[in-house]
């Protein structure tokens, strides 16, 4: 199966309007002769719409870091899928292990965010992942396949055309740690055979499994050679348009 690689930078909480839109126009020229892969930058939700503005016509796709499961209503501070393809956006990352972390997200949100989402036209990056605590305990599996079955419950195979699943182990992210590139094989291998358990083979071929954690231009080409990672969400390398752009480009 000849999955097309999605590289993925998410910005976190950093750049202003005027920094985004720079980055993302350098960014435009950096990688214009780029093919073969899927590329996706996700800036903080102020500098969505110009950031759009931007890379309009280039080969790059724009993603919001978070999403609310809801179309409207008295939910301040929260962006419904519909306001986030009106700001230009294609895809939106859900369950962000610092979103888990920091703000309470759970398996359940997850899901509805997930499922509101795809439903609302929005292509979805599924963020999975182990802690420290739970590796060392041996709960690695465990935990990766509860946040699949939880995460992903009641979506139909056809709806998982439209699903990236992002394997960050929170260990990695961050610290400058990062697992090997057989480590990751290995935890994308089990998540693939997790999907062809709750869907199907055809579901398990087809969807895309990004790395992250701590991805940098020097081992991006070593992740990208295992066969069951297909791609990369990077952080603080994204933030530069020169590791980016290198890490985009990989061999």
């Amino acid at each position: 199966m000849n999955r097309v690689p999605l590289i993925a930078g998410n910005w976190k909480m950093y750049k202003t309007v005027p920094e985004a839109v720079e980055t993302a126009t350098q960014l435009k020229e950096a990688v214009k002769d780029v093919s073969g892969r899927d590329i996706v930058i996700a800036p903080p939700f102020v500098s969505l719409h110009p950031v759009a503005q931007a890379i309009r016509g280039s080969n790059i796709n724009l993603s919001s870091q978070d999403v609310f499961w809801e179309d409207e209503g008295a939910f301040t501070g929260q962006i419904s899928p519909a306001m986030l393809l009106s700001a230009g956006c294609t895809y939106t990352l859900i369950g962000h292990s610092e979103r888990r972390q920091y703000f309470g997200e759970t398996n359940e949100t997850v899901n509805k965010k997930t499922k509101k989402s795809i439903d609302q036209g929005l292509k979805v990056i599924v963020c999975i992942g182990e802690t420290l605590e739970e590796r060392e305990a041996g709960k690695t599996f465990s935990v990766l396949e509860m946040q699949i079955s939880e995460g992903l419950k009641g979506l139909t195979p056809a709806l998982m055309g439209t699903v990236v699943i992002a394997y960050e182990p929170v260990w990695a992210i961050g610290t400058g740690k990062t697992a090997t590139a057989a480590q990751a094989e290995e935890d994308h291998q089990f998540i693939r055979n997790k999907l062809k358990e709750q869907f199907n083979t055809d579901v398990a071929e087809k969807t895309r499994i990004l790395y992250g954690g701590s991805v940098k231009p020097d081992n991006i080409d070593q992740l990208m050679a295992e066969k069951d990672i297909d791609g990369v969400l990077v952080g603080g390398a994204s933030l530069k348009v020169d590791s980016f752009s290198r890490i985009v480009k990989f061999t």
